[in-house]
This record gives structure tokens, C-alpha cells and sequence, in this order.
């Protein structure tokens, strides 16, 4: 990280980041004034449920997208190279991916 070069004190105390050419402007006054995101300035408008689509995802599907979130989940995200194993982890029964997630979830 560089720092600015001044040749004295006086040069630091004539520059002011902060400073703002507009006539009653006060940092204070900006600071207690609520963020963009509070005032419903959103850059995205909020997703209409009407227009979803009605996909039902298949069970083993559901399993290996669980899976996938409680590894990385617990600091373990996997690799490319994992990818059989858990598809095959996925085609287990439902009551047997629930215990792997749990014991997952308890070791992490």
C-alpha cells in the first residue's frame, strides 16, 4: 500500500476527502439517512410467484443437491473427481442420505 507524499503538514490539512461542495450538506445528516437497499431501491424487482415454473425436481435429484449443500456446507466442498461418488450416495434410499447428511452435519 502506497501512502500520499506531503511535503509538510500544512498540504495534509488543506486536503480533506470527505469535503463536499454542496450548501447544508452534513456527513452526519447522510450517515442517519437509511441505505438504498432499505428505501426498496433494488436492482432486481422481487420475483413474481405466479410466474414459476411448476417442475417437480425427482427425489434422487433432491438427495444429490442435499448432499452437495451439507459437504459444502460443513467446509468440504466437493471436487469434479467426487462427482460418482455422490451420485452414487444419491441413488441410495431417502432414510440412508438423511443419516450421511446428519453425520455430516455433526462433524462439521
Amino acid at each position: 500500500m502506497t501512502t500520499p507524499a506531503f511535503a509538510s503538514g500544512a498540504a495534509q490539512s488543506s486536503f480533506d476527502p470527505y469535503a463536499c461542495d454542496e450548501p447544508g450538506f452534513s456527513w452526519w445528516d447522510r450517515a442517519a439517512q437509511p441505505d438504498e437497499q432499505e428505501q426498496g431501491d433494488h436492482l432486481l424487482p422481487p420475483p413474481n410467484a405466479a410466474e414459476r415454473l411448476d417442475i417437480a425436481i425427482d427425489p434422487r435429484d433432491r438427495r444429490r443437491l442435499d448432499l452437495h449443500a451439507a459437504l459444502t456446507a460443513a467446509g468440504i466442498p466437493p471436487l469434479p473427481e467426487d462427482r460418482e461418488a455422490i451420485d452414487r450416495l444419491s441413488a441410495l434410499p431417502a432414510d440412508i442420505n438423511i443419516a450421511v447428511r446428519r453425520w455430516i452435519e455433526h462433524a462439521a
